[in-house]
């Protein structure tokens, strides 16, 4: 059986610093007979001699497009708005194009076109449904350390500044420090400590709100963890107008009753200043927090909500969080795809791989039928 042959791409979105190969995963995959090349990327924050150290083939930003048919593209975030031309590759990436996201025919359409393949690397599942590989983990971690950074903001600044961007941190620790002195400073100034109300909390990505909110030293009874149970009642919420920061952290699959809506938000009595969507599904028609409709970056974390009253309330919608702790997300991630990665020799019979394929023919056909409507 001829080896299989990886293409790293490059990320296109700013400040995108994560990979969905690390050096760590790419020396295993080469140890098992799989070829690797690896394009140079200024953003990544795995330097391009740490792949070429473990053997991968060193190749041009961008060259995956003339690339040989024969290599799978492998990325993680979306490609250029801009690219309209055919996909012809077999691709594994989050193409962002399932749940009627805006913009999603024309997505899918590049595919269709070029008689490629998409292996959606959100739709990548085991026999039980669940997902190989997520970044919620450090989408909640990196989520909640910016909800109590931008808390913390607002109590020693006035209403009229918001949140300054930010970067890529090396480590744990270091997100960590930074956010614990800005929070130190705003208790102070306050005289309290917030109240945190996470949705998805038994989860991947509620779990790393709750651990950071831990690491930070926010008391464990000012975090209120609820779930399936506590929302099963429906929406919209009172709860989440008294708390300080509300970090959304579901998976949505259906549509739900809101959880937050303008009458709860313009009154006087709210406290609430600062909501995270770590989700961030800012074009899905059924988000189940309707009052923003920008997606947030680095460089400018925060979009203000427009209420007639209470403080000032700003909403978090970054959708690449685990960015914010790049290289340790990257490896979470990778180690827990490289099972799947392993079994692409078997592409056509492995179920995970089978499964992602049926799942985006089956699309392709909703997108013929809808364009002829």
């Amino acid at each position: 059986m001829a080896a299989v042959k990886l293409h790293l791409r490059g990320e296109y979105k700013p400040l995108e610093a994560r990979a969905a190969l690390t050096p760590t995963t790419c020396k295993i995959l080469l140890e098992k007979g799989f070829e690797v090349f690896v394009e140079e990327s200024e953003q990544s924050i795995f330097h391009i001699n740490e792949y070429k150290n473990v053997g991968c083939t060193i190749v041009p930003f961008g060259s995956w497009i003339n690339a040989p048919r024969d290599r799978i593209i492998i990325g993680l975030k979306e490609l250029p708005e801009d690219q309209t031309f055919p996909l012809h590759h077999e691709h594994i990436q989050f193409a962002h194009c399932y749940k009627d996201q805006a913009g999603w025919k024309d997505v899918l359409k590049r595919y269709k076109d070029g008689k490629g393949i998409l292996y959606d690397l959100e739709f990548l599942e085991n026999d039980q449904g669940r997902r190989v590989a997520a970044f919620g983990y450090y989408a909640g971690f990196a989520g909640a350390a910016l909800g109590l950074k931008d808390w913390s903001f607002k109590q020693t600044n006035s209403d009229d500044q918001d949140l300054p961007g930010v970067s890529p941190f090396p480590n744990e620790n270091s997100l960590i420090r930074n956010v614990k002195k800005d929070y130190a400073k705003a208790i102070k100034k306050a005289g309290r400590t917030p109240k945190v109300l996470i949705i998805g909390a038994l989860g991947r990505c509620g779990s790393g709100a709750v651990d950071f909110l831990t690491k930070a030293g926010l008391p464990e009874e000012n975090i209120i963890k609820w779930d399936i149970n506590e929302t099963k009642r429906g929406g919209p919420f009172q709860e989440i107008a008294d708390a300080d920061i509300f970090i959304n952290c579901i998976y949505l699959s259906k549509p739900i009753p809101p959880f937050i809506n303008y009458d709860l938000l313009n009154k006087s009595t709210r406290k609430l200043r600062t909501v995270v969507d770590v989700s961030a599904d800012t074009t899905n028609p059924h988000n189940p927090i309707p009052i923003y409709t920008i997606a947030t970056v680095f460089d400018e974390p925060t979009v203000p909500v427009n209420t007639t009253a209470g403080p000032k309330l700003s909403v978090i919608s970054i959708d690449h969080l685990p960015s914010l702790l790049p290289r340790e997300a990257s490896e979470f991630f990778a180690a827990d795809l490289l099972p799947s990665l392993l079994a692409l020799p078997n592409r056509g019979k492995a179920p995970v791989w089978t499964r992602a394929r049926a799942l985006y023919y089956k699309h392709c056909k909703r997108l013929t039928r809808e364009s002829k409507l």
